[in-house]
């Protein structure tokens, strides 16, 4: 029998807090959709990044860490990365489907994975994410097409992922809280303008406020506090694995939340996507497919 600090449990423990922290994420995303009719895309952006840097710097207390100029260009390009990746993915949510967004968006890091590795079985993965996208393009004799603009910025976003991944990794000398609170901040103030044009006085409503405080709770401040947990329980195969698998979620989230129904097409293209991940993940270890872990979205 496993005790709580037999191996079993502990991974267990981390399976169970990944889980949580990926439905937390696609809730928090789901409910931060509801919020577009009254701030739009952008002032709902804007919520999350400014309470979420707000949560961070009061958790992490960066001040108390010294900074030099390199780290801190480092971490400026580590913050607008996550800036276009958050600002560019909810501007996608405005008209296609949320799984959908998820599955596109997960082709950036994805595909840096890929060809980071540069094994004979990637050509399995790269061609499993070519039928995926395949059939997630927009079909204008489709009564059930995408929008391509929602899908350019779901692209765009992936590409950001990508580029987040990049930036992300010359922060690793960085003490991990003062690099995730200041880039945080960063991509808070890159959006705010935005946020201010678009929304105005709106984004001032208490009980608006309130809700993008818990937008900014669900999708950043309990996935992060889960991942850590899993980080620590999880062998990083097993995480990797795990986390191709948020699309899927995603997708059954917007079913259940925002009653987003897909056809079969786009189920199984969102199956490709997924099973390549997934394999990618078994296949492959790799720094890239490492930090493929820290979802900044």
């Amino acid at each position: 029998m496993s005790t709580p600090s037999s191996p079993a449990y502990s991974q267990t423990l981390g399976i169970i807090a990944l889980i949580g922290s990926m439905a937390s994420l696609c809730i928090g995303t789901s409910f931060a959709k509801s919020l577009f009719s009254e701030v739009g895309a952008q002032g709902t952006t804007t919520y999350r990044l400014v309470f979420s840097a707000l949560l961070l710097c009061c958790i992490w207390r960066p001040w108390r860490f010294k900074l030099n100029r390199k780290d801190a260009l480092s971490i400026i390009l580590y913050g607008l990365s996550l800036a276009s990746i958050n600002f560019l993915f909810y501007m996608s949510l405005r008209t296609i489907p949320l799984g959908i967004a998820v599955a596109i968006e997960f082709i950036g890091p994805l595909s840096l994975a890929i060809f980071s590795s540069r094994k004979k079985i990637d050509f399995l993965w790269i061609a499993m994410v070519a039928a995926g996208l395949y059939m997630l393009i927009p079909q204008q004799d489709s009564i059930a097409a995408l929008d391509p603009v929602g899908v350019t910025y779901a692209a765009i976003a992936g590409a950001g992922w990508a580029l987040y991944i990049i930036f992300g990794q010359r922060t690793r000398n960085i003490h991990p809280g003062q690099a995730s609170s200041l880039g945080i901040t960063v991509s808070a103030l890159v959006v705010l303008p935005f946020g201010i044009e678009h929304a105005g006085t709106a984004l001032l409503n208490p009980s608006l406020m309130l809700f993008g405080l818990g937008v900014a709770i669900m999708s950043s401040a309990i996935p992060y506090s889960l991942e850590m947990i899993s980080l620590r329980a999880l062998p990083r195969k097993t995480m990797s694995v795990l986390l191709s698998l948020e699309p899927a979620m995603g997708a059954v989230a917007g079913v259940i939340l925002l009653h987003e129904f897909l056809t079969f097409p786009q189920w199984l293209a969102i199956a490709f996507i997924v099973s390549a991940s997934i394999g990618c993940a078994v296949t492959s270890r790799s720094p890239i497919r490492d930090e493929m872990e820290k979802n900044p979205t």
